[in-house]
């Protein structure tokens, strides 16, 4: 309790990284570009666009003034910056003039100092009011910051609740649920608490990890308490029942928690941080999940299990007796329509259309409106930073001819184009030309009509650098969409690490835990069916996922469901020993379906609030693609892994050490 109370506080002193860019390998182009940028210029790219509305060019210019005295605001960079205003607009170039200034609308690009997202944010809305519009990374990093703390709070307000139904549902004491959420909740404060000693964690783990800990070790809870309580039948004193209910619980705690462990565990091993971050946090939390069932709940029940004695009340939900029955009369359709659908699923599931960024807000929010608003009257512009080696005036130049004959470009600022190629450097003051030269480098801005992201943007990312090369030997390019670039480089390789460590892992502990070459190959079928059926879901849909997401799930769902699987088939293994393969498989559904139920309906509570609740796009696809993965592991285990134990139980019995199956006399 005193580690608790400690952990409670220092939880508060754990600061949460909402930049995804800042986990990407520092070896990546985009991030040494960056690092490179960083050194040589003092401006940096920009993160924001504003607009203003029925505006002037003289107040357009107010504007422009009023934010860059706003604290955290770096650089502002409008039309005064591209053309002489003392000119007619008529006499500029029309593409030009209209990226910043048409219909009355004006359009600012801003650079928001990184940690001064929030206020800096904060004030231009203050300045612009609810006419305006501001969109870009430095806005989805702030509202990112603002909802992580009130969302992951939310969730849990409706969370919490939701499960002590649950479990009261399933238990027939009203203080056991207090019981299974004290054990969990000290662990998951604890592990919180613990990241102090990390430094920061990512605003996925941040949003994520608490939850989805609660959910998934409530079981190690739940296992020893129903322990002790069928102990407590058989003998008068407290202590030995408790020591009895340890010793006979241990091999499915240790068993449940050895998968999850491990399945989280590989995703440590990702280059892209986010996943290392999440991963780390999750296995640190299953871990302490494990040993406060093991070393607080036993102390905890036994000074107040006479609460549990008096707060008794009768069973809610009536036993699952005849459900076996049901289910084996109908054992084979399902086992087909299964295996039909798993190989479309398989392949749907890796062609599904990705999104590697925050991915889009939501139409209902005012981020959601002002990225609409602005793109209905500016479209879409995102810019890239070219930097090349300085010295060779007429070699630029072709360069940004070349780059404005690309597709998607609207627009390039640098020296060339915009001072002038004949003027030399030297007759201009520093003031004219630090935008555009450091000692060492020429930087050229690239304005392009594409999404951040996508097939447009990164084929557009592909022709910059490939032109760029085959004029200079040296070149870096960086901006929002070479960083997306990379880091779908970067997770496409994770993805297929991670894939064969979490099964080799789950594998490993499935082969040890049951001693059979079989079981582990039928069970991982079974859950990693309802994992590819879970993930194809968005393909046949037709909408993007967050590939953070996905990426995630396809560990998280695995690790986490295969529980189920492994309740099922000890209890059908041991059963077995006694009874036919029907008879046993019909006892095993009937006693168990409840209990994996229970586990199922938990964690697929938890996805579902988590995608419902969070505004925060890649939190929400994680919920989304967590509560249906729960219901799908559910329904293929009670379904499907029936009938595949059954067609396989010869198969099993051979490939099994001691499997000692009963045998039919006669």
């Amino acid at each position: 309790m005193i580690i608790t109370l400690v952990s409670a506080v220092a939880q508060f002193g754990v600061s949460v990284n909402h930049n995804m860019v800042d986990y990407l390998p520092d070896n990546t182009p985009s991030m040494q570009a960056t690092d490179l940028m960083e050194e040589e210029f003092d401006e940096p790219i920009e993160n924001a666009r504003v607009m203003v509305e029925d505006v002037s060019i003289t107040e357009a210019l107010t504007y422009k003034a009023q934010l860059e005295e706003i604290n955290g605001i770096t650089n502002v960079t409008w039309l005064d910056d591209v053309i002489d205003l003392k000119t007619p607009l008529e006499l500029a170039n029309k593409d030009t003039v209209e990226s910043y200034y048409q219909d009355d609308h004006a359009l600012f690009s801003i650079s928001i100092r990184e940690g001064d997202e929030v206020e800096a944010i904060d004030k231009i809305y203050e300045l612009i009011g609810d006419s305006g519009a501001i969109t870009g990374d430095a806005l989805d990093t702030a509202t990112s910051q603002k909802m992580a703390t009130s969302e992951t709070l939310n969730a849990a307000a409706l969370l919490v609740p939701i499960i002590i139904i649950i479990l009261i549902i399933s238990t027939t004491s009203w203080m056991e649920p207090v019981f299974f959420l004290t054990a969990i909740g000290v662990s998951v404060l604890i592990n919180m608490g613990t990241n102090i000693f990390l430094g920061e964690v990512s605003f996925i783990t941040q949003s994520v990890a608490p939850i989805l800990q609660l959910a998934v070790s409530l079981d190690y809870a739940i296992f020893l308490l129903h322990s002790f309580s069928d102990y407590r039948k058989q003998v008068e004193d407290p202590k030995e029942a408790m020591r009895l209910a340890m010793k006979q619980s241990f091999p499915a705690i240790i068993a449940s928690a050895s998968t999850t462990f491990f399945g989280f565990m590989a995703l440590a091993f990702m280059e892209f941080g986010i996943g290392a971050d999440l991963g780390i946090n999750l296995v640190k939390g299953i871990l302490l999940s494990f040993l406060s069932v093991m070393i607080f709940l036993p102390a905890l029940t036994l000074t107040f299990y006479k609460w549990i004695d008096r707060t008794k009340h009768r069973q809610f939900i009536p036993d699952f007796k005849n459900v076996g029955k049901r289910v084996l009369k109908v054992r084979i359709p399902p086992l087909l329509l299964v295996l039909i659908i798993m190989v479309p699923a398989f392949l749907a599931q890796s062609q599904t259309s990705f999104i590697y960024g925050f991915g889009e807000h939501p139409e209902s929010t005012r981020a959601g409106e002002d990225q609409r608003a602005i793109e209905e009257e500016f479209g879409k512009n995102t810019p890239m930073v070219i930097l090349v080696p300085k010295g060779d005036v007429a070699k630029e130049e072709e360069l940004v001819q070349d780059l404005e004959s690309l597709p998607y470009v609207s627009s390039i600022f640098s020296y060339v184009n915009t001072v002038s190629s004949a003027i030399p450097i030297n007759y201009l003051e520093d003031s004219m030309i630090e935008q555009f030269y450091s000692d060492n480098y020429s930087r050229i801005t690239v304005y392009t009509k594409t999404d951040a992201e996508g097939e447009a943007a990164f084929s557009l990312v592909e022709s910059v650098r490939e032109t760029t090369g085959s004029y200079y030997d040296e070149a870096h390019l960086l901006g929002n969409s070479a960083t997306l670039y990379d880091m779908k480089e970067v997770v496409e390789q994770d993805n297929k690490l991670v894939n064969i460590l979490t099964v080799a892992t789950i594998a490993i502990v499935l082969l040890i835990t049951f001693k059979s070459i079989s079981i582990p190959v039928v069970l991982l079928l079974t859950i990693q069916s309802a994992v590819w059926i879970n993930l194809s879901v968005p393909y046949f849909n037709g909408s993007p996922l967050v590939y953070v997401g996905y990426l995630i799930i396809s560990t998280v769902q695995l690790a986490a469901t295969v529980d189920y699987g492994i309740l099922f088939t000890e209890y059908f293994m041991k059963v077995r020993q006694k009874m036919p393969a029907y008879q046993a498989m019909k006892k095993t559904i009937d006693d168990k379906t409840f209990a994996i139920f229970i586990s199922a309906s938990i964690l697929s509570s938890v996805g579902f609030i988590l995608g419902f609740t969070s505004t925060n796009p890649i939190v929400s696809s994680i919920g989304m693609l967590l509560g249906r993965g729960a219901l799908l592991a559910f329904v293929l285990v009670v379904f499907f892994l029936p009938a595949m134990l059954l067609v396989f139980d010869k198969i099993v019995e051979k490939t099994t050490l001691k499997s000692n199956f009963y045998k039919e006399k006669g």
